[in-house]
């Protein structure tokens, strides 16, 4: 989608906070490509390198509400310059990491970065282009948040096999330099008006006096604790050494639901409430797989592509980009069908496709054939995920009403990239204790599998049929629709 329909500001708006935003959007998935260069380098295992990626979708997932009350509160101009220079200082130090320790430790800073930069990408060029222009823009970023996690393994394998893997992390640093300076000049202050807190503006979310303290330090433990159970899975622990972690998420979840449906003074991070409607439940549920699916595919077929074929990073890295072609190229053509058929044709047959394109990765081998049938089904598995997920998204969207959107969005964002978070720790347990990289591609198949034909029933049998042609909410909820993630 090209942008000459925009006036000069707003395309340089665009192009000031798409400059910043897209480090975050690659990181998301381009270190993924180093997994394997990064076991042999500090001398650990594959499941602990998978924790550069795990740990920064992670706190990436836990920031995001965190930065939706501060863009309420101080605008998104203040916290996004910070957002910056946060994740540009903590690129540096990912490059100067002399430890897998510090390298996770880093990439968590990077995370909580990113955790600002995303969301409020969505945000500025949403205020910037008015209501009028909203669609355009959204659309601009649905195709950019598609595509951009698939380019983070090509990219990341180019750095990766000129210039060490340190480099993946250096390139940030002219960008964000680069793009902090230009946000000083063309992002627009939008201090918000003092009044009761509350806007008419549905991107911005409602603000409270101060944030969730005590529900972040129950939500991000809690997730942290079940990832690390799983990696202690990887590592052939004993029932102890995983399910003391298990148990321990589970009381931290338990206690921050408590705390979400019980608080009064305090608006939760994530309003609980909002499940209760089976047609957002249904949507988070089914974009949340779908972050397994796309970020998990993204940490296993690279690795089986350079240890079962011997390809370099940037080859790996090419042979997985079909899936965010067919993904980017299916969204808006699912997302306008959606409109007039409805979200549960559409999205439960993608999800059936999206079931059947990747069962076949689970009789690959390593010979040239398998190869080129692993590249043919990411394709399809790219297409039908587009399918599966933009139809649900417009669900999602069409079912809130105007004043939940922004909290809407805010857990839709945070479960999709829970997902992926997910996904990745089940792919290093998986792959952790297969026998090679074939037995683990299958092995990782049959997760995907089952969890695309969850996805494929729930979205069949509980997503809204035909819209209605007549009321005016769908209307107001479409131009606040945000990118599908994948």
């Amino acid at each position: 989608m090209n942008t000459e329909s925009f006036d000069p500001a707003l395309r340089r708006l665009i192009a000031v906070v798409l400059l910043g935003g897209i480090m975050g959007i690659l990181d998301s998935t381009m270190v993924s490509a180093a997994a394997h260069r990064l076991v042999g380098e500090f001398g650990t295992t594959l499941s602990a390198a998978g924790w550069t990626s795990t740990a920064y979708l992670l706190a990436l997932t836990v920031t995001v509400p965190v930065t939706g009350w501060a863009a309420g509160r101080f605008g998104a101009r203040r916290p996004w310059l910070a957002g910056l220079v946060l994740f540009t200082a903590a690129s540096l130090a990912c490059a100067l990491a002399t430890g897998l320790g510090e390298l996770v430790a880093f990439r968590v800073l990077q995370g909580v970065g990113a955790g600002i930069l995303d969301p409020l990408v969505l945000v500025l060029l949403a205020r910037g282009a008015g209501p009028a222009r909203a669609g355009r823009v959204m659309g601009l970023m649905g195709v950019v948040l598609s595509f951009g996690p698939v380019l983070g393994p090509v990219v990341g394998g180019l750095v990766l096999d000129s210039l060490g893997w340190r480099w993946m992390f250096l390139i940030n640093l002219p960008i964000g330099v680069l793009a902090f300076a230009l946000a000083l000049r063309i992002v627009p202050d939008d201090t918000p008006a003092t009044s009761s807190g509350a806007s008419s503006d549905a991107s911005r979310p409602a603000v409270s006096g101060r944030p969730d303290l005590l529900g972040l330090a129950l939500l991000g433990p809690g997730f942290a604790a079940l990832l690390y159970g799983l990696s202690r899975i990887a590592a052939n622990g004993g029932a102890a050494e995983a399910g003391i972690p298990f148990a321990a998420g589970a009381v931290l979840l338990g206690g921050y639901a408590v705390r979400a449906l019980t608080a009064r003074r305090t608006a939760p991070l994530v309003d609980l409430r909002m499940f209760a409607r089976l047609p957002f439940s249904t949507s988070v549920g089914v974009l949340s797989v779908a972050g397994v699916v796309t970020f998990g595919s993204l940490f296993l077929l690279p690795l089986y592509y350079q240890q079962a074929h011997g390809h370099g990073t940037f080859a790996a890295g090419l042979l997985v980009a079909p899936i965010g072609l067919g993904s980017a190229l299916a969204m808006p053509v699912a997302g306008r069908l959606s409109d007039r058929l409805g979200s549960r044709v559409l999205s439960g047959l993608g999800g059936l496709l999206a079931t059947a394109s990747a069962l076949p990765l689970a009789w690959l081998g390593s010979g040239a054939a398998s190869e080129a049938g692993a590249a043919v089904a990411g394709l399809v598995l790219g297409l039908a995920l587009g399918f599966l997920t933009a139809p649900a998204m417009g669900a999602l969207y069409r079912t809130l009403p105007p004043e939940q959107v922004a909290q809407g969005s805010t857990v839709l964002y945070m479960l999709n990239q829970l997902g992926g978070s997910l996904g990745i720790a089940a792919m290093a347990v998986i792959m952790q204790r297969s026998s090679g990289p074939v037995p683990g591609l299958h092995g990782g198949a049959w997760l995907l599998t089952a969890a695309l034909a969850a996805a494929a029933l729930a979205a069949a049998a509980l997503l809204p049929g035909r819209p209605s042609p007549s009321p005016a909410p769908a209307g107001a909820a479409s131009d606040q629709e945000a990118p599908q993630p994948i």
